[in-house]
């Protein structure tokens, strides 16, 4: 594996099902058949602390926009048809600037939809873009917030060329029980139980001229969902920094020092640029093991005991205990149940 590894929380799994699961008896797939067929054991559901991999992820996320031909999940009354986001994105070609830009993807989206409306904000010196809820009955659902922000951030980030940094994103539901997964997903400051969603950036922004073209939203497009609904690293750089020289030098499993070194800092300056993206060395040392463990298990027939070699374990009941505390399952359960899913056939080998 050139670069290092991404596994995703199930309560991002369960968020992606809840549309489906809310319509009851007249849910339109067998979500069931539809994990199984992404690589993802359906017992997983039942541990809050499981993880999938970023593969498995995207897979779930394809395969039933697919089969219900609705890239909203069934969150929404009217169905966004496949080919919704490609509509939103090429409806800015010919904007003179960013703001412009904005201006159709809410105009689109509102000829596509009912229950809510994507907005521009104005706050000072920050900007806005925000989801307004018009169907109360549909505003409690989490993960609909959660999706159409990551999605739009994602979309707004990549016309603006792909530096427009986030200064905050607002959320209009309380603190959830898995907050703790959105530090990679939502790269800025969190506040929650806000009048509605919302992503706030440099409103100067809006002056940035737009050099987006047919062929490059092509190519953004073609890399979809990925590139939208998964974390990027890069969106935390000193983080994502330590995460590839740790991968790098596998299995030796760097120090802090030596880390230190790599990045042509002071060991204090290092833990000082973490802390600011709400992190730490050991942390990210630890995240990386258990995603690589994840991505093994999931990918590969290794041994336990060569796994948690590799992973710098002094023994396999070392490893076993560590990605309990990970996970909350054994790995060889975890093994056992991506197996029986097929998820081993379906992934790439690391």
């Amino acid at each position: 594996m050139l670069q290092p590894p991404v596994t995703i929380p199930i309560a991002f799994v369960e968020g992606m099902l809840s549309g489906i699961r809310a319509r009851g008896a007249a849910a339109p797939i067998d979500i069931d058949r539809a994990l199984e067929d992404a690589g993802v054991p359906p017992p997983l559901l039942a541990e809050p602390g499981a993880r999938v991999t970023a593969e498995q992820y995207v897979a779930l996320f394809a395969l039933l926009m697919d089969r219900l031909d609705d890239e909203s999940l069934c969150f929404l009354t009217r169905r966004m048809r496949r080919g919704s986001l490609a509509l939103i994105a090429r409806s800015t070609l010919g904007a003179p600037d960013f703001g412009h830009a904005l201006r159709r993807v809410a105009h689109t989206f509102s000829l596509l939809q009912d229950d809510l409306r994507l907005v521009l904000l104005r706050e000072g010196e920050l900007a806005g873009f925000g989801i307004a809820i018009e169907n109360p009955a549909i505003g409690h659902q989490n993960f609909l917030h959660e999706l159409m922000l990551r999605v739009y951030w994602r979309l707004l980030a990549w016309l603006h060329g792909g530096r427009l940094a986030a200064r905050r994103f607002d959320f209009g539901f309380a603190l959830p029980p898995y907050a703790a997964g959105y530090a990679k997903v939502f790269p800025g400051t969190l506040r929650f139980g806000q009048p509605c969603s919302a992503v706030w950036f440099d409103a100067e922004a809006l002056r940035t001229p737009m050099h987006r073209d047919a062929h490059a939203i092509r190519d953004f497009l073609a890399a979809s969902p990925g590139n939208v609904i998964l974390p990027r690293l890069a969106e935390q750089p000193v983080s994502a920094k330590v995460r590839e020289i740790l991968q790098q030098k596998r299995p030796a499993w760097a120090d802090l020092a030596t880390v230190a070194a790599c990045l042509h800092m002071s060991v204090s300056t290092l833990q000082r640029h973490l802390a600011t993206e709400s992190t730490s060395f050991q942390a990210l040392k630890d995240q990386l093991r258990r995603d690589v463990a994840i991505v093994r298990l999931a990918t590969s027939a290794v041994p336990l005991a060569a796994l948690a070699a590799e992973l710098g374990f002094a023994d396999s009941a070392a490893f076993q205990r560590a990605f309990k505390t990970w996970t909350g399952g054994a790995p060889g359960s975890y093994r056992r149940r991506v197996a029986a899913a097929g998820g081993g056939d379906s992934l790439p080998a690391p």
